[in-house]
Formats: structure tokens, C-alpha cells, sequence
């Protein structure tokens, strides 16, 4: 039998024809322009042979019991009954909790398991692990994190909170002149946002904004984050093609023509900002004795010195918008991105006019489309009693270094040791920098519990594997905060074999650690799903309708708020609406931030030479940039087994542009396998020649799942290309700790010898 029934990912809503429990086939939902090709991983997905079908149990930790172990990610597993899992599990969190406290689980998950508002696994966890007593928690994403820190200290609010009200494309596309996007408009990730999204409108706005007349001009080493958007190059569209990582210096030489020709808005500084003139003084060279001009810029980037001094002109000339994308800051130093775009856009005096001053992030996330009107519901998580935390990026620190400490924005974080990693929803061998250092800090630990709906590397590398739903085996809704449609997830196909929804785990575990009643509060899911939509539609100031029409219905249409400009209050009273700086105002220099007086964050925008960049020692003997970006055949390594992420790879394996330059100095072909190496790992991925990158620039994105050819030692090659295995694991600096893995210096050879097999997809060995 075959049906038709609508649902939704985090890369879109979707109809899909499902028969025989599985999903046959997807298409967008009508009226999406630009709909994900992600979508074309769902067919097949659900009884994939990588599934985890029941609950198992590592046999080494079945056999000897909870203690440190360097055969996690090598041992077979025994697969056990429900109620055997539920019992040995929960006399784990027990004895964790009585022989040494709470804060020796550390709880994590990420957001992206699943658009559902209800079955959302790190509002699942995090609720069981606060009922529980509490845990040692993550905070921060990978991939904003070091934005995430200094955001609050330039303009007095959290990211997320400014995103809600950054300016919005439609104003953008009707008053914006320039739009200067260090970092690009990646098209491939504007597919994806959190909570999903029935329409993907970011590359009609660009189109619209073109066919004004309005100019771009982006600075990144690959053509195709902007070309993919925006069409092709032309007089109004232009690429600019840096070294990487040198974003920042050439943000102070456009910075340094402002200055020094009288084309900065000393008014505007003077009433909106703070600690201009410390900041001016290091930009001349006052204090260092190098002033930051065009031509010190150049060599270093390798730009043009007559194009900077240019662009600085026309920037001064109109209206401008300046946007830093995500990846800039996920690189050693990488706050200082967004601080240095907010000190530019400010020194344009721009900020609060529309079309014009800075914004962050746009091109990924939904930022920049209009915002909703309201609030989506959510399943509560409770308090977490146990106040001790990590930058999500610092996992490896906090297993390695028990009793240590960290530093992270003025404070040192106390390290606790951790017994438990107990992970439900997300995939650290994708995220996390440094593979082998990640594998040596998991085996240290007393026990590792995952839910997982496929046998990751996170699940071979645990001890107890908790067999979870997809999406698509349970009823849900579907919200974004930039999306206009509250969506029913109606259940597409029967759960896979013994899987079972983390809720239903989770009030098992409850029950028999004695706070079921106050986990479930009495509701299935289902009557958990009717309870939030009603306790949601009551705080609207918009009638909705009952939740069973809704039901019915199968979407709901929400009030969106367009026509935004960022912070168009504060520059129209800075007095009566200031900012939550301690100043009120932008923070060019920072008192705080000084006072920590951190030896990698200065109190202004500053330039730090990273380690991994082309113009360090470390290019001598590691000669290419690698650019780990994020994939544009799938959501980070979510269903790298889906078919359109199988189709982009080569021999199995995953893709790696070169500029022809690159290959042909190394006798290298397109479809040629190759060893990408340096002194922290190696990697084999399938070359594909591209004039798309700036030369000695390479491009491997994240993702494909960790596969090592020998799973028995840490230091092991990655034979399916995950680029982490290559990555350094090291904060953006002493503020933030945020993730570096977007950039890392390797060497490239042929591999010459015989293919190894391919695990990456396959089921561990298993014993019931």
C-alpha cells in the first residue's frame, strides 16, 4: 500500500510517498522556490541496514563492568532486552550519582536531532538529566560559539536574541546599496533551519536585491559562496579571493582608509559607541608602531592594495551593509570577525539605518528572513541544579583534564571528573576537532550511554546504545523562528524493529529512579503534544485554532514581523532605548574585556596570526589550506548513508576540490583517491578539480562519519574522509573556547595502495 503524508526536517517540509514502512520517495512542499536536495537522502533511510534495531550493551563493559576502556569504538555489542537496558541503566545513574555526585554525568546533545517541538532530544535529555539532579552541562554551539561569547560584550545582547530582530532581506532588497559579505552567502546553507521551513526564500531575495541594482562584493577563497546564490560574476557582483584567515586584517585596512580619509562617522562614534579612540590608535600604529594600511592588508591576504582602497571608498559612498558569516569565526582567533565587522560598520555610522550597518550570520539559519510574531511551544526542561559547565567545543578538555581548569570569558571554569557521558541527539565524531584526542578522552571515562538512531561512530564508541525513532516514526510539530507555518508531523511509517521514542526511555528511566510522575506529568506524547499546543495558543494575542483542528488541518499559518532594521530604536534615542552594554552603547573597545587581560583578546578588534594559516612556518611542511565547511549533500553528518550524500562521494569515499594548480603539481585526476595528511591524522577522500577556490586552497566538508581502518588504535586513518581527523583541537582563544575546526593546514598524496573497506555504514558486530 502507498500513501502520501507530509512531515518535516530541518532542511524542509516535504510530502512523501511511503510503502512497505519505509519512505519511496520526497518532494518539497508546493510554493518552496528552492527546495533542499538534502530531502533526497529520505528515501530508504528508515530501514537502512546501519538502523539500531535493539538495545546493546558493549561486551567488555557487559563483562567487567563500568571502568575506563580503549576498546570503546572496537568491541562487539550483546543486544539485550528492554528491561534488562532500562535496569542496568538506571543502577548506572545510580551509583554515578551516589558515589560521586551529579556533576560527574556530563549530559549533551545538540539541536538537531529533529524538528519536532515535542520529540526533541536535547529537551528530552536535559529534562531527565535536571529531574534527575542535575549535570554537567554544555554551552554554546559548534557553530557559533565563539560568537556566541563576544556578541554581548559589542552590543549588550545574546546572537539569538539579535537574530530575532537582525534587518530582515526585505529591507535589505529595497534600501541596501553595497552588500559586502566577508565569508560569502553559501546557498547550500541556507537549506537548513532550526525547526524546519516549508519555503527557502534567501536566494529570491538576492535576486530581487540584483535585479535593483544593488551590489555585492564577497570576500572568501571560494567563488561558490556566492555564486550559487547570487549568479554569476559581473560589474555589480564581485569576488574577492583572500588567503584564508585573513579576514580581520583586511577589515582594518578598509578600516585604515575610513580613518585616514576622513570617510569615518565621527559623529556617530562619538554618540553610539565607546572607546573609539583606543581602537583608532592601534588601527594607526600608534601603540605597535604598524599602522594596518591597504598595503599591509595585501600582503598578507594576497588582495589587491588599489581593490581595498576602492572598496573602502565605495563602501563611504552609499548605503552598506557589511555581514560576517559563521565560518569566520569558527578559526583560531575567531571572535575577532565579528568584533572587527561591528568596528567597521560603526566607523561607516550606518547601524540602525535601513539597508545599512552590520549583521552576522546571514546566509545560514533563516537570518535575515522575518522573524515570527510569536513563540513556538516547547517541552519544559527545569533548572538545572549543578551550575558547572563547559563551551560545548571543550569536551576533550573536560575528560582529559579532571580537577583542571579552564579558562573561558574572565572566569576559570573548574573541570569536574566525569564518570558518565550520557548523549542523546547529535554526533561529536562530526562536530569535534581532533578525532584521536576526542577517542583517548571517551575511553577514560566509567561509561558511555548514546541514543542513536544508526550505528554512528558515537554509538560504536559507547558502552549503552538506546535504539530511538526517527522523525518520521511518531507524531510531532514542526516550528521555526523564521518560517510563517506551525506544521503537523503525522507519523509516516511503523518504528523500526525494537526503536523506541527517547520519551518513552526517558519515563521508563524515571519511573524506576522514582520521579516518573514528575517527568511525564501523567501525559503520553500524544496528550503531551495537545497540552503544549493549548498552553501555547492561550499567551497568543491571535486566535488559533483547537488543537484538533489544527491536527486535522495539518499546518497553521503564523503572523511574521517584516520591514526590521537592527537596532533602529538605539539609533533613533540611544538614551531611552540603550543597549545592554555597561556603556549602553557599541563597545568598540571594551573595559571588560580588557580587564580580563587575556593574552589571545585584546579589549578592541585586534589581529592575532593564527598557527594554521598559509603565511606560518606550518605551511612549510603543510603546504594547503583546507577549508572543512559544511556539506551541501546533507545536515552535518545526518543520513551520510542517504542517497544524495552517497552520490557526491567518489569510490565511496568523500569529495575534496583542488584548484587545477594543486592537482597537477601532484600528477593528481579528477576521481584520484588521495591521503590528506598532517602530524595529527590522515585521511583518505576522492579529488574533484574545481578553478571554484583561490590556489593552495583545498575543500573537504564535515560529515562523512568517522570510519578508521583500524577502530583498535586512536591514531588511525580515516578511510571515508572526515576531516576531523585532521582539525585542532584548540579554542578560538581564552574568551570563548568556541570550535576551530573550519580550518587546518594539510599535505595531499596519491594513494597508491589497496582501497581499505568501507565500515562507516555498517552495524558493529553484534551478539544477542
Amino acid at each position: 500500500m502507498t500513501e502520501r503524508l507530509t512531515s518535516a526536517t530541518h532542511w524542509g517540509a516535504f510530502t512523501a510517498r511511503v510503502q512497505d514502512g519505509d519512505i519511496v520517495a520526497v518532494s518539497a512542499l508546493r510554493g518552496d522556490t528552492n527546495p533542499a536536495p538534502q530531502l533526497q537522502n529520505l528515501p530508504g533511510a528508515v530501514r537502512h541496514r546501519s538502523r539500531v534495531a535493539n538495545p546493546a550493551v558493549r561486551r567488555g563493559w557487559l563483562r567487567s563492568g563500568p571502568g575506563p576502556s580503549s576498546m570503546r569504538g572496537a568491541d562487539e555489542f550483546v543486544e539485550v532486552g528492554w528491561d534488562e537496558l532500562i535496569e542496568r541503566l538506571a543502577a548506572e545513574l545510580r551509583r554515578v550519582v551516589d558515589r560521586h555526585g551529579n556533576e560527574a554525568i556530563y549530559g549533551s546533545s545538540y539541536g538537531w536531532a529533529s524538528a519536532g517541538r515535542f520529540h526533541h532530544a536535547q529537551s528530552q535529555v536535559h529534562r531527565f538529566l535536571n529531574m534527575l539532579g542535575g549535570y554537567t552541562a554544555s554551552r554554546h554551539s559548534y557553530s557559533a560559539g565563539a560568537s556566541e561569547v563576544i556578541f554581548p560584550h559589542i552590543f549588550g545582547a545574546g546572537l539569538f536574541d539579535a537574530w530575532a530582530d537582525t534587518t530582515t532581506w526585505d529591507v535589505i532588497v529595497d534600501h541596501t546599496d553595497l552588500l559586502v559579505v566577508f565569508g560569502g552567502l553559501p546557498l547550500k546553507n541556507t537549506a537548513v533551519m532550526p525547526g524546519g521551513a516549508t519555503c527557502h526564500p534567501d536566494r529570491d531575495y538576492v535576486g530581487q536585491y540584483r535585479a535593483r541594482g544593488g551590489r555585492l562584493v564577497s570576500i572568501s577563497p571560494l567563488r561558490d559562496d556566492i555564486t550559487a546564490i547570487a549568479g554569476p560574476l559581473d560589474d555589480r557582483c564581485r569576488w574577492l579571493a583572500p588567503v584564508p584567515g585573513t579576514d580581520v586584517a583586511i577589515m582594518l585596512a578598509l578600516a585604515y582608509v575610513l580613518a585616514t580619509e576622513s570617510l569615518a562617522d565621527r559623529a556617530f562614534l562619538d554618540t553610539y559607541c565607546t572607546g573609539y579612540e583606543r581602537f583608532e590608535r592601534y588601527l594607526l600604529g600608534d601603540d605597535d608602531g604598524l599602522p594596518k594600511t591597504p598595503e599591509w592588508a595585501a600582503a598578507l591576504s594576497g588582495l589587491d592594495v588599489d581593490e581595498l582602497r576602492a572598496l573602502a571608498r565605495r563602501m563611504a559612498a552609499g548605503r552598506t551593509l557589511i555581514t560576517t558569516s559563521l565560518s569566520l569565526q569558527r578559526i583560531e582567533h575567531g571572535e575577532q570577525s565579528v568584533w572587527m565587522g561591528a568596528t567597521l560598520a560603526a566607523m561607516l555610522g550606518q547601524i540602525g539605518l535601513p539597508g545599512g550597518g552590520y549583521g552576522h550570520g546571514y546566509g545560514s539559519n533563516g537570518v535575515g528572513n522575518p522573524p515570527l510574531a510569536c513563540k513556538l511551544p516547547g517541552l519544559p526542561q527545569g533548572a538545572n541544579p549543578v551550575r558547572k559547565f563547559i563551551p560545548v567545543a571543550a569536551i576533550s578538555e573536560l575528560l582529559l583534564r579532571p580537577g583542571g581548569q579552564l579558562a573561558y570569558d574572565g572566569k576559570l571554569l573548574d573541570l569536574p571528573d566525569i564518570k558518565c557521558v550520557y548523549w542523546a541527539g547529535g554526533n561529536p565524531f562530526h562536530h569535534h576537532q581532533n578525532l584521536p584526542r576526542l577517542r583517548r578522552a571517551l575511553s577514560r571515562v566509567d561509561t558511555v550511554v548514546v541514543h542513536e538512531q544508526f550505528w554512528t561512530a558515537m554509538a560504536k564508541h559507547a558502552d549503552i546504545v538506546v535504539p530511538t525513532t526517527t522523525s518520521f516514526e511518531r507524531d510531532d510539530f514542526a516550528g521555526s523562528r523564521t518560517d510563517p507555518v506551525l506544521l503537523a508531523m503525522k507519523t509516516l511509517v511503523p518504528r523500526y524493529a525494537n526503536a523506541r521514542d527517547d520519551y518513552d526511555t526517558f519515563s521508563a528511566l524515571a519511573h524506576r529512579l522514582g520521579f516518573g510522575e514528575q517527568f511525564t506529568e501523567g501525559r503520553s506524547a500524544r496528550e503531551w503534544l495537545q497540552h503544549l499546543y493549548e498552553k501555547w495558543s492561550v499567551e497568543l494575542d491571535f486566535p488559533v485554532p483547537s488543537f484538533d483542528e489544527f491536527w486535522r488541518a495539518g499546518r497553521l499559518r503564523l503572523p511574521t514581523r517584516t520591514g526590521l532594521t537592527m537596532f533602529a530604536d538605539f539609533r533613533s534615542d540611544p538614551v531611552a532605548y540603550p543597549l545592554g552594554t555597561p556603556s549602553g552603547r557599541i563597545e568598540i573597545f571594551s573595559e571588560t574585556i580588557d580587564g580580563f587581560g587575556l593574552p589571545d583578546c585584546a579589549g578592541h578588534a585586534t589581529w592575532y596570526e593564527p598557527n594554521e594559516w598559509l603565511g606560518g612556518p606550518r605551511a612549510r611542511r603543510f603546504p594547503l589550506h583546507l577549508i572543512a565547511n559544511q556539506p551541501r549533500t546533507r545536515l552535518h553528518s545526518q543520513l551520510d548513508h542517504g542517497g544524495a550524500s552517497m552520490a557526491s562521494k567518489i569510490l565511496g569515499r568523500e569529495p575534496i576540490r583542488m584548484h587545477p594548480d594543486d592537482a597537477g603539481a601532484r600528477g593528481l585526476g579528477d576521481g584520484d583517491i588521495v591521503r590528506v595528511f598532517n602530524d595529527r591524522g590522515a585521511c583518505l577522500a576522492g579529488v574533484v578539480i574545481d578553478d571554484n577556490l583561490r590556489p593552495r586552497v583545498v575543500q573537504l566538508s564535515t560529515g562523512a562519519w568517522f570510519d578508521p581502518a583500524d577502530p583498535t588504535d586512536p591514531d588511525s586513518m580515516c578511510v571515508h574522509g572526515n576531516p576531523n581527523a585532521l582539525t585542532n583541537d584548540a579554542g578560538t582563544s581564552s574568551l570563548a573556547h568556541g570550535s576551530t575546526g573550519q580550518h587546518v593546514l594539510v599535505q595531499i598524496e596519491k594513494f597508491t595502495g589497496e582501497l581499505p573497506p568501507l565500515r562507516a555504514h555498517e552495524r558493529p558486530p553484534l551478539s544477542g
